[in-house]
This record gives C-alpha cells, structure tokens and sequence, in this order.
C-alpha cells in the first residue's frame, strides 16, 4: 500500500497516487504530480465551495420580490454566485456605520450587459497609500486577499465582514470588477479595474474631486463560466431585488433612513416594520389551515436600541427573517434561538396556566410551530458557520453582555392577547384528538389482545356480541370471584377485566393523559369504542353492556362513579341505551343467625346499622364483614351467579338534571357546588337495594354522597375532641392496651386494627401513631403518645422517622388527664362487627383541635387550624366560667422561639430569628414554623452554589451547626447579600417570614355537621357550652354512684344486725322464703349492672373501680339479694357492722361534697391539675 503523508500547507493540492490509462492499466504519478502547491487565489478558484458556497445551479425555496411583495418561492440560482453579490451589499450597508450621514444606496443588474453595480453616498475610502503594504488603500482593500479592518477582536465592530474576504472574493468571481470612490477629506477621486479573476489589474486613475463628493461604488460582471451559467437568471435577479428591499429596511436608520434604489427605481420602503409587512400574506397555510392576514406586532418598548423584533402567528411551522448587521441569516442561529426561546417560554407559561386541568406538557418547540419572528439585530463581532453567512453561530453568552434582547412588558401583552395561546391549546387538542382516535377500538376485531382479558367467546361476534356483557372488577381477586360464578353461567357471553384501583377522572384529565392511561384506552378497546362517535344502538361494539363489579364499600362506590363518569364525559351516547350499563352488588355484612341455617345480607353499612338498632338482634345474629370481593370464596360466586337477577342492577336512562349531578360530583371547578350537595347529607341513608333499576340521581345522592363524606370524616377533625377517625381509634387502642406496657409501633398498630375492627391497612395507623407521638417544633403541643426512639424531627418535618418495627410507644401520662376516665361511660360507642368500638367522640377536659391544630383535604371541603398554647384555652375557660370576656388568642408552638404576631384579616405573622454579626456574617437561630431545617440548607446551598435559576441574593458559604431540635445556621454573605441585608433586613433578604391564616378553620360539631369557624374564640366558646354539659353529666352520673353505694352499705348493715339479733334467719332456708324475709324488713334488690356498650372501664382496674353507668340492664338469673346472699359467713360480727357504718357515713359525706360541688368547680380541679402536669411534662 502506498503512504501518503500529509503537509502542513493548507494551499498544497494532492492528487490522486495513481492514475488509469486508457487500457485500464495504472500509470504512476510522479511526487510533483502528487504534491502541488497552489497559491490563494489559484487555492480559492479551485475550492470555491471552501469560501462562497456551492458553485452549482440548484433548486430551492427562497424569499423573493415578486409582485411588490416578498414571497417564498421554489427558485434555480447559484448559492455561491449569490454570496458574492451579497458580500458588496453588506459592505455598502456597513458604510452606514461607519458614517450614519450616509443617505443613499443604488443597486443596478443589467442582465444583457451582465453587469451589477452598488453605489452608497457614506464616506469614500481614503485614497492614500499604505505606507507598509506600499498600495493605494481602495486597492489593498478590494484586491489583496486577507485584508480588512475589522480584524482587532478587542474593538466592538457592528460590521458584517471580519475575515478579510469579502469583497475580494467578487473581485475573485468576476470577470471585470471596477472600484470608483470619492474622497472628500482629501479631495480626490480614485477609479481601479481588475480583470480575469482579480488576475490583472490597472493602474488606479485618480483625479480631482472638486464637487467634494463623497460615495463608493462597485461595478462588476460576474464570471458565469465558474457558475455553469450563461446569463443571470430572472429568478436571480428577484433574489438581489429582494436583498435591495432587505437594505431598505434592515440597514440602520439613525440619524436618519437612507434612500435605496434599485435599477434606479426608488424603494417606498425606509425602516423595518413597513419592510416586514411585505410578507404579509405570502406564508402558504399548512395542515388545513385558513389562510389569514399576518397582524405583525413589533416591540416598540424594547430597552436596547440595537434590537427590532416583530412578531405574528405562523401558520403551522416556525417561521423567521433575520438580519445581523445587515446579513441576511436565512437559516437562523443563536440570535433567532434566543429571541424565539423567550418568547416561547413566555408564551407556555400562560398556555399552562389556562391548561391547569390538563396535565400533558407542550414543549417550546412545538409553540414555535406556531410562531414567525422578524428580527434585524446589531451584533458585536458575529461569528457564522461559514463564510455564507446564513446562519450566525456567536455563543449567546457573547452577545448578551451589550446586546441582550429582553421582551418589553407591551410587547408581552401584545403577543399573550394575540391569539396564538388559543391557537397553540388549540393544535395540542387537534393532535391529541388524532391519538385518540388512533386508540379506537373495533367491533370486527374477533380476537383482540389486552392483558388480563378474560373475553367472552361470542364477543365480537357480528350479532351476537350485543348479548355479551363485559364486567369490570376492582382488583384480580375481584376478578377471581367472577370467573368461579362464571362456571355457574358460562363464558360465551360474559367476559371480565379487572381494574388496578381507582379509574382516571377523565373529566379533570388532558387528553394526552386518556391517551396515556392504558386502563381507559384498554376498556376502549374491549368494548369496540370509537372516539367521538354518537351510538344509539350496540350493534356496532363488541359487547352489549358493561357491568361494574366494585367492593361495596365507599371506595367502592367511588370507582363506580368514576367508570360512570367516565362514559358520561366521553361517550354520553351509550348512557341513553337503555340496558346498557349495570352494576353487581354483593352484600358487605352477612348475619347468621346462631344455632340456625339462616342468613341476612346487607349491601350498605347504614342498612345494617338500622336493621341492627330497629330489631335490637345483636346477640341472636353473627355479622361478618366482607371487607371486599376478594373475602367471599367459591361457594360465595357461585351462589351470586345462580342468583343474578337478584345482584344484577340496571342503571336508568339519564333524567333531566342527572347529567348535571355527574358533572357536579367530578368536575374540579364544582367544589362550591360539592359544598351545598354535601350540606344535603343526613346520617343513616342508603341506596334501597330492592329495587332493580337504579337512577343515577339516587346512585349520586344515595351512595356516592356516602364516599365523599367519607372522605371529609377521614379528613378533617371533629370539634369536640380534635381527632379524625384514625386518631381516635389509635387513643382507643392504646388505652385498652395500656396494660402491655410500652410496645413497638407496629405491634401497637395491629392491637389497634384488631381492637376497633378497623377494615383498612395497617400502614396509615402506624403513621397515625407516628404522628400522635411526635414532639419536635412545629408538631403536637400535647403529645397523647410517648415517643420511644426515633419519631422524626424538625429536620424533615417528621419525615425521618425510622421504620415501625423499631420504634415504640405507649400512652403518655397526661392524655388521661385531658380524656378523663370519669368521662367514659358518658360517651356514646360506636359498633363494629357486633362489638362496642372507639366513642363517637371523646371529651376532653380542653379543645385539643385548637391545642394540636388539624390539616387536611376531604371532598368540597378542607381545613387548616394552627395550634394554640394550652394555658391561654385554659385561661379563657376560667374566664368564660366567671362569665367574663375571652382573649384573643395567637397561634402558638411548644418550643419555637420565634415571633407570631397578629398581623389582621384573620392571618398572623410568623418570623424566625436571625443576627446581623459585625464579620458580615448572619446567624440564624429560628425558623419560621414548618419551615424544616433541610428545606432551609437546600436553598441556602442554591444561593451559595446558583446552578439553572439564579436565586434572589447570593451568599459565599454557610456552616450549619443544627441539632435535631434546634436552629444554628452560620452565613458569610457576598457584598450583594450585605448590601440586600442592609436595605431590607435578614428575616426579608432570607424569606425568614411567611404567614398562619385562621380563614378555613373547618371541624365536624358535635352533631357531626361540617361547621366553619370563624376564630379560634369561636371554636373554644362552642366548645365550652358542650364540656359544661358533661360535667353536669359527670356529677348526676357519680352522685347515681355514691348514693347506690350508700344503699348498698346501708342494707348490707342492716341485714348483718338482723342476723346477729336472730330476727332473720336464712340458714338452712328455701331462698324464696328468706327473699320475703328480706322485703319484710325492707331490704331493697340491688342487681349488679353491666355496661353494655363498652367494657374500657374493666380493663383500668389500676386507675378506680368499675362503677355502673346509666346503660345498664339487670340480669335475668338475679334476684337482686345477690349482693346480700354473698357476704361471706366471717361478715356476720358487730366489727363488721361498725365498719360499715362508717363507710356508710363516709360515703354520706362523699355525696354532700358531691352535691356542694358544682359542674365548673370539677372542671377547674381538672384543668388545675393539668396544668401542673403539663408543665412538667
């Protein structure tokens, strides 16, 4: 192989190693052969496509001056014959730079004489000799390669030329290129003509310029022969017109336009906006579009003088005409990627924010489809990528120094109100449209693939697909349930697909999300849907009907909506088919019936609930609860399915009005609307599952009504004692536990579900616990529950937590000082699974909704409380009981040792602590409440180390010394931050302030109706009418008790005395007979009483004795005496008679204290001594 090694001569030529004579048989080239060596200008006529472009005739779409506007047009021209044309017009227009007294441009093509001239009136070149290069200046200029004056990088330059071709390269291409300048400063005029490729050249002719003329002017004929031509083409000469329009209009028009003509006719034309109309109208519209008149808006507001932009809609694609520094930059660059880039992103700001409820993301680029941009720039020193100068490739970082372009506020406005924001929404629905369609189903697909699929045989099935039933389950063990009752049935015409949860809100969703969610574009496909398409039969689908099967739970009935919802919004049509859509229902609560084969369903928790209260067969029946489908078995689905008609529901054709009430329960903007249908609830309905066909206003109203306020109570607290549900069940739990001692979370968590029959994971009571334990800033004021391990601090806000297996708890001691166990009996149970569960709600002895505050998000309705400082409620409620005025109160958080102040309109400022250090560093020792310690460090790791966004202020570095509970940030500020700090202080610069508002404080009263409160204030003053009842309850329940234990001292004395005096005997005696003996001396039936709605009393032997309580029965195997009959045989003394006279007397005392004690001064004992408890705490 022969080696060809390269030189370092850019100008020498190799040629190829071997050549092919005419019989095929290679000839070798000698090493001149080879290796040649070319001068510049012999170099340029040879690779001419290095320095202007291809040399060849080609087509293309360019802009041109046709029928006096610019149009786009499919044109034959030569790029490189065009670039040296455009290299004299750009040197003519970089005159008016040089001297903005310049007034005047001439551009003439002679196409029979194949010549072309440029004249401008700007200053002449100087007509003196270079005293290096020994030349006239005109002639170093337009016949020396590599000279220029722009080459000192460091002046700033708004030329167009920098690399000292240019002009030369006209001179290059032509065969006769003559320069005329006048010079006015020194009086002379110069005329030089060169030949033959700049090959040969006349002495300049120089004469007298006693006019005191000033301009330059350049006439050429260009060389065809090295452009394959033989002419210049008409199409070409509309191109150079088209570049005279462009000189019109870009070249700089201070202090004042210039004049252009062209072949000696005047352009009308003198400044940018007038130019840019001329496009207006040329655009071809694209997919689809209507051709429209172009509003072009320009900025007039713009800050530096150096940018014009203007602005319209395009038509389909991104559009631009660009000039930098008088070069047309057809295809761009950075300038245009700039300026296009804000816009856009000015312009996606605003579509987001009228797309909030669709979630799919329209990218910039696809904005600037719709965008057409007009830009004619002044640019320091361009840089392009080649010496074609289409396209400018200057770094954006070099330019925005002097020459940033920032949209004026006018502009923006002009261009948001312009319509291209609907336009954008507008073509994003289009093609969203499109998607969606191509997801259509179709009944003629026999066989169609769709994971988890259990088809039905005949589906699809001309003629018979319309008596086969799709069903839709809640999960695969849903699914599992259905396929065992489908051997009842068989599989010809039913089919089955299972759900993974909750279905998309396809009502809230952006159509790229339907597009997205494969459930909905499965179930598309199962049933053979086509977008868009109004049905007014089922012949056309693959099934006949489509049956939901949910869990009858409220999620349940939740996902049932949202499949309702979803044909409603998206095929409304099939809703108007009678038939169509059904439901299964299997019951939640089967009773059996003890000792019997007998068994009761019911469908809805509240139809048991009533049948339960109303037939008071608790004790004769045995509930079991299906939490979900998955909890019925074999036998269970076949039973369904031998019996279908009787679980099989028809929803009725749609009735005026129920259109709305499914809009009304799913739309996101219907919250309002959500709040009224909610105020409508009353406890106790359910949908009457006896009936066959289901209307949609009775499913909305009667069932889904159960899931959204579900919800609500999941969500927001009740009044009376500050807990959700959850929290509730957690108190409950652990007191009942509280004889095991201290235990891991996750054990506790199971006590908990096991103890209050609670039907949900287990996970959420763990994070209940959690929650009810923790103790950090910003978290409880009271924790109910002590904290063993690691519960999470303020640095992630309780988020650090460690796993539930290595944590544990156990009730803390206060918590029965705030939940009172006198207050037990009192409190009215609910059942579960035929067994008493946590109260409805407790009774604390203070508003802990207002000492450990509440969040959450339900269903129309939210709530936000702050927490407040135990001793100010308790302050006010010792106020309120000497009937005096309460104090306002302000938030407060145990251990946070920053400032809250009230700041009016139901808000209250919140500012964490910093200080101003003499070393111009800030120490910050608080934060604002819930702002966490880590959030905070990442945003100062933001102002210290700025990446995408530049932050506010900046700062050179931070230590941070915080502990898991306390604050201790150190920062060494910059001159900028210093200074910020100065003017606005350190809380401002480092957003150590922000805002509590009291306006959404939402609780559940006491009557479980949702209830906003105005203040704080009202809260507590509601609350203390309910608590004063209690203790009234308290004191009537404890003197039934006294004075029942006093009867029973009393009797018990008596009965002793009569058997030590031998006045009764019962000793070897028929017990009826003693019985008589007993009511002849009036001894009463006392019968041992059992609280029959809970038994937490029994499991707190360590705190008091059981005592009756007002929910008691007497026993059916007691006569009353047992109390007598038991005493045993060492109780028949007179020392025990004495004692029990003194018990008797003491109780007597007891009851008078009882009596002299009124229902507040019990209530002020509590609180007194809660008080001291909580300060040690």
């Amino acid at each position: 192989m022969l080696g060809i090694t390269a030189t370092n001569d850019e100008n020498s030529i190799p040629s190829s190693p071997a050549i092919s004579t005419g019989s095929g048989t290679p000839k070798s080239k000698t090493i001149e052969e080879i290796y040649q060596k070319k001068s510049q200008l012999e170099h340029i006529l040879l690779r001419p496509d290095t320095y202007i472009g291809s040399v060849e005739e080609q087509k293309q779409e360019m802009w041109i001056y046709e029928n006096e506007k610019i149009v786009k047009k499919e044109i034959s021209f030569v790029p490189g014959l065009y670039k040296i044309v455009d290299e004299i017009l750009v040197n003519a227009a970089d005159n008016k730079i040089r001297d903005p007294q310049m007034s005047e441009m001439r551009v003439e093509v002679d196409r029979a004489e194949n010549r072309i001239s440029v004249w401008n009136n700007g200053l002449g070149i100087p007509i003196e000799i270079h005293k290096e290069e020994k030349i006239y200046v005109p002639e170093m200029i337009f016949g020396h390669l590599l000279t220029s004056s722009n080459y000192d990088d460091n002046e700033e330059k708004l030329f167009g030329g920098r690399n000292g071709y240019g002009a030369k390269l006209c001179n290059i291409f032509s065969t006769e290129f003559i320069i005329r300048t006048a010079d006015k400063e020194r009086g002379l005029k110069y005329e030089q003509v060169f030949n033959d490729n700049m090959s040969k050249k006349k002495a300049p002719k120089i004469t007298k310029n006693s006019k005191g003329e000033e301009y330059t002017e350049i006439i050429f004929k260009p060389d065809l022969s090295k452009f394959g031509l033989t002419e210049l083409s008409e199409d070409f000469v509309k191109l150079l017109q088209k570049r005279a329009y462009d000189m019109a209009g870009c070249v700089k028009r201070e202090p004042k336009p210039i004049r252009v003509k062209f072949n000696k006719e005047k352009i009308a034309i003198n400044d940018f906006k007038k130019y840019a109309q001329l496009y207006t109208d040329s655009e071809e519209p694209t997919d689809g579009a209507e051709a429209q008149k172009k509003n072009i808006m320009f900025d007039d507001g713009a800050k530096n003088e150096r940018w014009q932009v203007g602005f319209s809609i395009s038509e389909g694609q991104f559009t631009q005409v660009s000039f930098v520094n008088s070069i047309c930059t057809s295809k761009g660059g950075t300038h245009v990627n700039d300026v296009a880039d804000k816009i856009a992103n000015i312009i996606k700001k605003k579509v987001d924010s009228m797309r909030k409820n669709d979630k799919s993301n329209i990218k910039t680029f696809q904005i600037k489809n719709h965008m057409c941009l007009f830009i004619n720039c002044l640019i320091p020193n361009p840089s392009f990528d080649n010496q074609t100068k289409d396209t400018m490739n200057l770094h954006r970082s070099k330019f925005i120094k002097t020459s940033e372009y920032t949209p004026s506020e006018g502009f923006i406005k002009k261009i948001l109100s312009s319509g291209i924001c609907d336009k954008v929404i507008k073509w994003a629905e289009f093609k969203q449209s499109q998607q969606m369609t191509k997801a259509d189903g179709t009944r003629i697909e026999r066989r169609i693939n769709v994971p988890k699929l259990d088809d039905a045989n005949l589906a699809g099935v001309k003629g018979q697909g319309k008596h086969c039933t799709l069903i839709l389950t809640e999960g695969d063990s849903a699914k599992a349930l259905v396929l065992g009752g489908l051997s009842v049935v068989g599989k010809d015409k039913f089919g089955v697909f299972p759900l993974r949860g909750k279905l998309l809100n396809v009502r809230d969703a952006s159509q790229s999300q339907i597009i997205g969610n494969a459930e909905i574009q499965h179930i598309k496909t199962i049933l053979g849907l086509k977008h868009g398409k109004h049905y007014t039969s089922v012949d056309e689908l693959r099934y006949g009907s489509l049956m939901i099967m949910t869990d009858q739970d409220h999620d349940g009935s939740h996902i049932k909506g949202l499949i309702i919802n979803f044909i409603d919004q998206m095929f409304p049509s099939l809703l108007d088919i009678p038939g169509f859509l059904l439901e299964f229902i299997t019951p939640i609560i089967k009773c059996k019936r003890k000792g019997r084969d007998e068994t009761i369903s019911f469908y809805t928790i509240p139809e048991y609930q009533a049948w339960a209260l109303a037939h008071n067969k608790n004790k004769e029946w045995t509930p079991k609860y299906f939490k979900g489908l998955g909890t019925s078995d074999r036998k269970d689905a076949r039973e369904y399915f031998k019996n279908l008609d009787l679980h099989k529901k028809t929803f009725c054709v749609p009735e005026a009005g129920e259109r709305e009430l499914i809009d009304m329960a799913f739309n996101k903007k219907k919250t309002a609307e959500r709040k009224e249908w909610l105020a409508q609830y009353e406890p106790g309905i359910f949908m009457d599952n006896s009936v066959k066909e289901i209307r949609l206003s009775n499913f909305i109203n009667q069932e889904l009504m159960l899931f959204s306020m579900a919800d609500n109570i999941r969500s927001i607290p009740s009044m009376v004692d500050g807990f959700k549900p959850g929290q509730r069940k957690v108190l409950f739990g652990t007191i009942k536990s509280r004889k095991r001692g201290e235990m891991k979370v996750a054990q506790l968590a199971s006590a908990v579900s096991e103890i209050t029959r609670y039907h949900h994971g287990e996970q959420s009571v763990q994070a209940t616990i959690v929650g009810m334990a923790q103790d950090f800033v910003g978290s409880n004021n009271i924790n109910l529950l002590v904290p063993s391990g690691q519960f999470g601090t303020r640095h992630q806000g309780g988020k650090d937590a460690a796993s539930a297996r290595y944590i544990n708890t156990k009730l803390s001691k206060i918590s029965r000082t705030v939940f009172h166990v006198d207050d037990d009996p009192l409190l009215q149970y609910e059942i579960e699974e035929n067994k008493s569960v946590e109260p409805k709600w407790y009774i604390p002895i203070l508003p802990m909704v207002l000492v450990n505050g509440a969040e959450g998000i339900g269903t129309g309705w939210s709530t936000s409380i702050p927490n407040y400082n135990p001793k100010d409620i308790v302050d006010n409620l010792f106020r309120m009981m000497e009937d005096e005025e309460v104090v306002p109160m302000i938030p407060w958080y145990r251990g946070f040792k920053g400032e809250i102040s009230n700041a009016g309109d139901n808000k209250f400022g919140v500012s964490g602590i910093a200080q101003v250090n003499d070393d111009a560093t800030v120490t910050i020792s608080e934060l604002p409440v819930r702002m966490w310690t880590r959030q905070f460090k990442e945003q100062l790791e933001m102002m210290r180390d700025p990446k995408d966004k530049k932050p506010e202020v900046t700062i050179q570095d931070f230590f941070d010394n915080c502990t898991d509970s306390f604050v201790e940030f150190t920062l060494y500020l910059s001159d900028d931050a210093l200074a910020k700090v100065d003017r606005q202080g350190p809380l401002a610069t480092f957003k150590l302030q922000n805002n509590i508002t009291t306006s959404n404080m939402v609780c559940f009263d006491s009557e479980g109706r949702l209830k906003r409160y105005d203040s704080a204030e009202s809260i507590l003053k509601e609350f203390y009418d309910l608590r004063l009842s209690y203790y009234q309850k308290r004191k009537a329940r404890l003197l039934e008790r006294l004075q029942d234990e006093y009867e029973r001292l009393d009797n018990k004395s008596k009965f002793i005395e009569l058997v030590i005096e031998k006045k009764l005997v019962y000793v070897n005696r028929n017990e009826q007979d003693v019985i008589k003996d007993f009511e002849k001396y009036d001894l009463k039936r006392i019968y041992p009483k059992k609280d029959v709605k809970h038994d937490i009393l029994a499991q707190e032997d360590d705190e008091r004795e059981e005592s009756p309580s007002d929910e008691q029965i007497s026993s059916t195997n007691d006569s009353g005496y047992d109390y007598l009959f038991e005493i045993n045989v060492r109780g028949f003394t007179r020392q025990k008679v004495s004692a029990l006279r003194r018990q008797r007397m003491k109780k007597m005392e007891e009851i008078q204290i009882c009596l002299d004690k009124s229902p507040k001064t019990f209530w002020k004992d509590d609180l007194t001594l809660f008080l001291k408890e909580w300060e040690v705490c």
